[in-house]
C-alpha cells in the first residue's frame, strides 16, 4: 500500500509539471508585448514556430499519459500481489509428483564484494606460511633428534645476548579440566577449590608472584562459595596484574567438534561473568590442551578484542619445521582474508607437552629437575631418574647455569630475545607445599641470575600478557600489531600427532550420541532465547511483565553454561571416562528439559490473541513438546497426537532469520487426518506408516508430512482434524528389498506395500534437487549428487547435475560435409562411475546436423546439436578444434540447440565438446 501511494503521487507530480509548463508557454504567447504592438498580426515564421511547439507539447503530453498508464498498471499489479490471497500451498498431481508453487514475489538481494571478502582473494599479500602447502612438503619422517627426540640439537654462543639481554618470563599455571578422569563436581571438590584458595593467600605473600587461570566455569563455581573478603582480595590480585584470566571462555573448548555458535556462546558467557564479577577483560588466549587447533578460534578471539594467543598441541613434525625456520610465532590470518583485518599474533609452544619437563628447554631430563613438586619424598618423581634438588646458597650457581643453558637453547628457536617458560601441569598447585616449593626455589634462581650482569639475562615470574607486552615492546610495535620480520600464516593444525604415528583423530567421531545431543541442546537454546526475548519484550511493553515467568531467565543461563561446559576438550570429544560422560549426559538432558519449559511458556504467551488471558501454571503447561527423552542415553520418543472429534493444534517455530520452507512430520493416531493452515486453508499432506524397524510397522501410529512455509523468527499454527481430504492427501507406497532373507514384514491396509524377495541391484531416490543411491545388498548409502537449475540464453530453464566424466565429442570435416560421428554415453549413474551426473538417467544418443562453413578471414561454423545424454541433464557445449583449445564461450544445451562458433580460417576440422552438468 505504501508503494502504491508513492508511485501514484510521483506520477501525478509528473503530469502536473507537464500541464503547468504548457500553461506557462501559452500564457507567455498570449501576453507577448510584440504581439500587441503589431496589432496581433504574427509573421508567418513565428506562427510556424509556435505551431511546431504546440505539436511537440501535444506529443510530450501523449507520452506522459502513456507513462502514467504504465505506472498505474504496475501499481495495480503490485497491489494485487501484496494484498491478494496467500501463496498457493504445495499440491500433488495424479502421478504422485509433488508440485511446490514458486513464491509470488521473489526477492533478489545484491551482494557487495565487502560482504564476501573471500571473493577478493589474491589481491593482498599472500601468507608466507600456508598449512596445506607445508603439510604436502613435509616428509613426516620422525628422525631421532637426540635429547629433543622430536627436534634437533640446538647450539648458541654466549655472546649472542651481548647487545640485548635475554628476558625470561616464567608463567605458573594450573590446567583444570572441567571433567576428564573425574566429574566436574568431583574435580572441584577434591582439587580445584584448594588450588584457588591457596592462590589467594600465596600470591599475597609476595607481589613478584604471578598466576594464570583459564577455566571460568570452575572459577565461577568457586566464586559463589567464597566470602566477600576473599572476593575483594581476588579483585586486587587481578587489578595489580598478579592474577591473569586468559581467554575468558567458560571452558578451554575443543576446536574440531564444537559448532561456532557454541564456541561464541561459551566465550560470551565467560567474558560477561568476568566483567560483572571482576571487572576484567581478557587480553590473551591460552589453549594448551585441545587436540589440534582451528583458525576459527583466533578469528573469534580477534573479534573479542584479544591481541595474542598461545597454542600447544600441534603435530610434532610441524613443530620441528617451524622451530628450524624460526616460525613458532606468527600472525594467524584467515584463508579468505585479503589483508590483515583478521590477524592475531600466535605463539606455538615448541616441545612435546605443556608440563614442566617439556617447557624450560629441549632436554626434558634437565627441565624435570626444576619441577620442585617432584622433590624427593613427594608423590611423583622424574621418569629420567634424576630428581630435583632444593636451591641453596651452595648450589645456586651450578643449578642456575644448568637452567640458563636450557633457556638460551629454547630462545634460539624464536625471533626475539623475550622467552616464555610455562610452569605448571594438570591440576597443579593443589597443595600449599607445592606453592612454596615452586615459588621459593625459582625466586632464588631468579635473584642469582639477575645479579650477574655478565650473564645478560633477566628472569622473573610473569603472566602470559606480561610476556606478550615485553615482546611487543622489544619489537617496537603496539600490542596486537605484527612485529617486523614475523611471518603470516593461514590454515589449521589438524590432524594432531604427539609422537610417532599416534594420530588424535578418533575423537572426531567417538561417542556420536552425545555429539548429537550437544547439537540438539544448541538448537533448543537458540530457539528458547529468541522466544523468551520476544515474549518478555511484548509483556513489558504491554504492562504484563508481572504475569510472565521472568524466572525462566535462570533456566536459560543454566542451559547456556551446560552447553558451554560440554564444549570442553574432553567432553564433546568423547575422551572422558564413562562415569564422566554419563554426568555430562545428565546435565545436557536436564538443561534440555528446562529449555523446553521456556519454549512452551513463551510460545503460549505469543500465540494468544488476548495476552491478558495468559496464565502461567508450571503444573499444567498449555503446550506439549513433540518429543521426550526418558534418560540421558535414550533416544527421543516422539509424541503421538491423539485425534478425535475436537481439532488439535500444532505450534511451529522458525528460529532462523529468514523465511523457511520445509516438510514438517507429525505422528498421529489415525490415517484419516486433514491439516489446515492458520487461515483454515486445507494443506497437502502425505500419510505414511510409522516403522519401528526395517520390517515392523507400529500399529495405530501414522506419520503425516506437511510442506509449509514459516516466517522468519515467527510462529505458525497447524490445525489437525479427524477426516479425509482425498484430493489433498497422498498415501505413501513402500518397497522392501529382502534379498533372499526370510523375514516377516508387517503390513497396514492403508498403504500399498511391495516386498521384493530377490535382486541385488542398486537403487536410487531422486527429486529435481538431488539424487542418492544405495547398495542393493546392504541398503547403505553409496553416493549422492546435487542437481541445479540453469537459465537458457533465451529464458528457458533446464535441469542439470554437478559433476560429469566421459565427454562425447562430435566432429565434422567441412570439405566433405559428412555427417559427424556421435559418441553415446550408456549406462545409468552408479557409484562405480562417480563422474556420471547423479540426476541424469535414461541415456539417449547424441545427434547433430551438418556443420556449415563460410570462407572468409574467419570461418563461421554453425550446426544444431541435441544434447540429451541423460534425461534432466544440462549440457554445456564449447567449440573445439584440432589444436585442442576451446573457445571461452559456452552454451547451455538441454534439448536441440543451434550453436555457432567463429574461429580462425586455418582450422580444417571443427567440433563441439559437450560436458554434462558443467556450467
Amino acid at each position: 500500500m505504501k508503494l502504491k501511494k508513492q508511485v501514484t503521487v510521483c506520477g501525478a507530480a509528473i503530469f502536473c509539471v507537464a500541464v503547468f509548463s504548457l500553461y506557462l508557454m501559452l500564457d507567455r504567447v498570449q501576453h507577448d508585448p510584440t504581439r500587441h504592438q503589431n496589432g496581433g498580426n504574427f509573421p508567418r515564421s513565428q506562427i510556424s514556430v509556435l505551431q511546431n511547439r504546440i505539436e511537440q507539447l501535444e506529443q510530450l503530453l501523449e507520452e506522459n499519459h502513456e507513462i502514467i498508464s504504465h505506472i498505474k498498471d504496475s501499481v495495480l499489479e503490485l497491489t494485487a500481489n501484496a494484498e491478494g490471497p496467500p501463496a498457493m500451498v504445495p499440491y500433488y498431481t495424479a502421478n504422485g509428483s509433488w508440485v511446490v508453487p514458486p513464491e509470488p514475489r521473489p526477492s533478489f538481494f545484491s551482494v557487495s564484494p565487502q560482504d564476501c571478502q573471500f571473493a577478493l582473494g589474491g589481491r593482498g599479500q599472500k601468507p608466507e606460511l600456508q598449512m596445506l602447502t607445508i603439510s604436502e612438503e613435509l616428509p613426516f619422517d620422525n628422525v631421532d633428534g637426540g635429547v629433543w627426540k622430536q627436534g634437533f640439537d640446538i647450539s648458541y654462543s654466549p655472546h649472542d645476548w651481548d647487545a640485548e639481554d635475554l628476558q625470561v618470563f616464567v608463567v605458573p599455571h594450573s590446567h583444570n579440566d572441567p571433567g576428564w578422569i573425574k566429574t566436574f563436581d568431583k574435580y572441584y571438590t577434591e582439587q580445584t577449590q584448594h588450588i584457588l584458595n591457596s592462590m589467594v593467600s600465596k600470591l599475597q605473600e609476595d607481589p613478584r608472584r604471578r598466576f594464570l587461570w583459564a577455566e571460568v566455569s570452575f572459577f565461577a563455581k568457586w566464586w559463589d562459595n567464597i566470602n566477600a573478603q576473599k572476593k575483594a582480595a581476588v579483585r586486587r590480585l587481578v587489578g595489580n596484574g598478579q592474577l591473569e584470566i586468559v581467554t575468558g571462555g567458560w571452558v578451554m573448548p575443543d576446536e574440531a567438534n564444537s559448532h561456532y555458535f557454541a564456541l561464541i556462546d561459551q566465550l560470551i558467557e565467560g567474558h560477561q561473568w568476568l566483567e560483572k564479577n571482576l571487572g576484567a577483560t581478557p587480553r590473551s588466549g591460552w589453549a594448551v590442551d585441545p587436540f589440534g587447533h582451528s583458525p576459527t578460534i583466533p578469528y573469534l578471539l580477534r573479534r573479542a578484542n584479544l591481541t595474542s594467543m598461545l597454542i600447544q598441541r600441534v603435530h610434532y613434525a610441524i613443530k620441528k619445521h617451524f622451530a628450524s625456520t624460526h616460525s613458532l610465532e606468527f600472525m594467524w590470518r584467515q584463508n579468505w582474508d585479503s589483508d590483515s583485518s583478521t590477524d592475531l599474533f600466535c605463539h606455538m609452544m615448541p616441545f612435546y607437552s605443556y608440563d614442566v619437563p617439556h617447557t624450560c628447554g629441549p632436554d626434558p631430563k634437565i627441565c624435570c629437575q626444576f619441577d620442585f613438586k617432584r622433590l624427593p619424598g613427594g608423590r611423583i618423581n622424574c621418569p629420567w631418574k634424576v630428581p630435583p634438588r632444593a636451591i641453596t646458597e651452595a648450589n645456586v650457581a651450578e643449578r642456575a647455569a644448568l637452567l640458563l643453558d636450557q633457556y638460551r637453547k629454547k630462545s634460539r628457536l624464536f625471533r626475539s630475545n623475550v622467552l616464555l617458560v610455562p610452569l605448571g601441569d594438570d591440576f597443579r598447585y593443589d597443595k600449599p607445599q607445592e606453592w612454596d616449593a615452586q615459588f621459593f626455589n625459582y625466586q632464588r634462581l631468579f635473584d642469582f641470575l639477575n645479579s650477574k650482569p655478565d650473564l645478560h639475562v633477566q628472569a622473573q615470574f610473569g603472566t602470559l600478557s606480561d610476556y606478550f607486552d615485553a615482546l611487543y615492546k622489544r619489537t617496537g610495535v603496539e600490542p596486537g600489531a605484527r612485529p617486523p620480520g614475523f611471518p603470516v600464516l593461514s590454515g589449521d593444525f589438524f590432524s594432531y600427532a604427539d609422537r610417532e604415528d599416534h594420530y588424535w583423530t578418533g575423537y572426531y567421531t567417538s561417542r556420536p550420541f552425545y555429539k548429537s545431543l550437544d547439537r540438539v541442546l544448541e538448537a533448543h537454546l537458540r530457539g528458547a532465547e529468541i522466544l523468551y526475548s520476544l515474549a518478555v519484550a511484548h509483556a513489558r511493553r504491554s504492562g504484563l511483565a508481572s504475569q510472565y515467568p521472568l524466572s525462566n531467565f535462570a533456566l536459560l543461563t543454566e542451559a547456556r553454561r551446560t552447553l558451554g561446559l560440554f564444549q570442553h576438550h574432553d567432553a564433546i570429544t568423547g575422551t572422558a571416562k564413562e562415569a564422566v560422560v554419563a554426568d555430562y549426559g545428565v546435565r545436557l538432558l536436564r538443561s534440555l528439559v528446562s529449555l523446553k519449559q521456556v519454549i512452551i511458556n513463551a510460545a503460549h504467551y505469543l500465540v494468544l490473541g488476548d495476552k491478558e488471558a495468559y496464565h502461567f501454571d508450571p503444573e499444567a503447561p498449555f503446550l506439549q513438546m513433540d518429543d521426550t527423552r526418558l534418560n540421558h542415553d535414550a533416544l527421543p520418543e516422539r509424541t503421538v497426537i491423539q485425534l478425535d472429534s475436537s481439532p488439535r493444534y500444532v505450534v511451529l517455530f522458525n528460529p532462523l532469520e529468514q523465511e523457511r520452507f520445509s516438510v514438517v512430520s507429525l505422528l498421529v493416531s489415525s490415517p484419516r487426518v486433514r491439516v489446515l493452515s492458520e487461515e483454515g486453508q486445507p494443506l497437502a499432506v502425505q500419510i505414511s506408516a510409522h516403522w519401528s524397524s526395517a520390517t515392523d510397522v507400529v500399529p495405530d501410529v501414522y506419520q503425516v508430512s506437511v510442506p509449509i512455509r514459516l516466517p522468519a523468527l515467527g510462529l505458525g499454527v497447524l490445525q489437525l482434524q479427524l477426516g479425509l481430504d482425498g484430493h489433498r492427501t497422498l498415501p505413501s507406497s513402500v518397497r522392501i528389498y529382502l534379498h533372499g532373507r526370510q523375514l516377516s514384514v508387517s503390513r497396514q491396509d492403508a498403504f500399498p506395500l511391495r516386498v521384493i524377495d530377490s535382486g541385488a541391484g542398486d537403487f536410487a531416490l531422486s527429486n529435481r534437487y538431488m539424487q542418492v543411491w544405495f547398495s542393493g545388498l546392504t541398503g547403505l548409502l553409496k553416493g549422492s549428487g546435487l542437481c541445479f537449475l540453469a537459465e537458457h540464453p533465451k529464458g528457458g530453464r533446464g535441469a542439470g547435475a554437478a559433476g560429469g566424466r566421459g565427454v562425447p565429442r562430435l566432429t565434422s570435416h567441412p570439405k566433405t560435409r559428412a555427417e559427424p560421428t556421435s559418441s553415446c554415453l550408456t549406462g545409468r549413474p552408479s557409484p562405480t562411475s562417480p563422474g556420471t551426473p547423479p540426476c541424469c538417467v535414461s541415456p539417449k544418443a547424441l545427434s547433430s546436423q551438418r556443420w556449415l562453413r563460410t570462407t572468409s578471414t574467419f570461418a563461421r561454423w554453425s550446426g544444431s546439436i541435441t544434447c540429451q545424454g541423460w534425461r534432466g541433464c544440462l549440457w554445456t557445449c564449447r567449440p573445439w578444434w584440432t589444436s585442442g583449445t576451446t573457445s571461452t564461450r559456452s552454451w547451455p544445451c538441454a534439448s536441440t540447440q543451434t550453436l555457432t562458433a567463429r574461429v580462425p580460417s586455418s582450422r580444417t576440422s571443427m567440433a563441439f565438446r559437450c560436458s554434462p552438468g558443467a556450467i
